[in-house]
């Protein structure tokens, strides 16, 4: 399976690669057919209980294909959701007697881009999200040495990888986001790069011995997006993302009060600020403002 985006008329990701690749298991990358397609246009809204606005509207038409690899007689559903400023879609495994209990060895999934675009970037890390941002094209993006270390935070980069979300630009003026929606019991994703053809593949962040995943039928992987605009502000008001995430499962929301919060971390950090509560020995919570 591939899949390409377009945007107002011109190709914003080329045709690329689904699947994933299985410990001790055939791959769920080639030999399927589509035995079943459903197709809905959802246009509704939902109320926030914090946020910059109170009320989001959730208006995409959604495509959702039921894939048969018969060599394994295996079955894995795609759903896609469009949006007017982008595409979100995830992997579904159905339970099933011949997929059960499984390991990802990796997600082969890709997103080929049109050109160098400028980026804007961090590296790809399994530790920590604590760098300067980067702003190069593509094929200059180029991760600091492995096992750089700071005051700040332990710092484990990876060779030829960026972080999500990755903000991009084209030439032709077109900003492009690449990021992940409801990330729940499944690995956080960074961006391998293919400097040479500007190819981004799906990065998982392993375990101990390498496994990337253990899951078990049923079961729905994060949603990977892609936002597009001819406005950089736009990718930042998007609510592309908050509407693929799940719902709140919080029933009586009645008691959050939302209130702005001034911290002082980064002050703290290079001893230029305090914290109160923190270098009081005989704390007095009552008299303590």
């Amino acid at each position: 399976p591939t899949y390409q985006l377009h945007y107002q008329g011109k190709p914003v990701i080329l045709p690329s690669p689904l699947g994933f690749t299985l410990k001790g298991q055939p791959a769920l990358a080639d030999g399927f057919t589509v035995t079943k397609a459903d197709s809905a246009l959802v246009d509704t809204s939902w109320n926030t209980t914090w946020g910059e606005v109170k009320t989001v509207r959730n208006h995409y038409r959604e495509l959702t294909l039921t894939l048969h690899q018969a060599a394994t007689n295996r079955a894995i559903v795609i759903r896609f959701r469009l949006f007017n400023d982008g595409l979100g879609f995830r992997y579904e495994f159905p339970r099933q007697q011949t997929l059960s209990h499984f390991v990802i060895s990796d997600e082969l999934t890709g997103f080929y881009l049109t050109g160098n675009h400028k980026t804007f970037w961090i590296p790809g890390d399994y530790d920590t999200n604590e760098y300067a941002y980067y702003t190069t094209n593509l094929s200059d993006a180029t991760p600091p040495a492995n096992n750089a270390a700071d005051e700040i935070a332990a710092r484990w980069p990876v060779a030829n990888a960026v972080q999500t979300p990755l903000m991009m630009k084209s030439a032709d003026g077109l900003y492009l986001n690449i990021h992940e929606a409801a990330l729940v019991n499944y690995p956080a994703m960074i961006l391998d790069v293919n400097k040479s053809n500007y190819q981004l593949k799906a990065h998982l962040v392993p375990d101990i011995v390498g496994n990337k995943a253990y899951l078990q039928t049923p079961f729905n992987t994060p949603w990977r997006t892609i936002i597009a605009s001819n406005k950089a502000t736009d990718i930042l008001a998007s609510k592309t993302i908050l509407n693929l995430n799940e719902p709140s499962q919080v029933a009586d929301v009645s008691w959050i009060k939302p209130m702005k919060f001034v911290g002082i971390w980064w002050q703290m950090h290079v001893g230029t600020g305090t914290w109160h509560y923190a270098d009081t020995s005989n704390l007095r919570l009552k008299e303590t403002n």
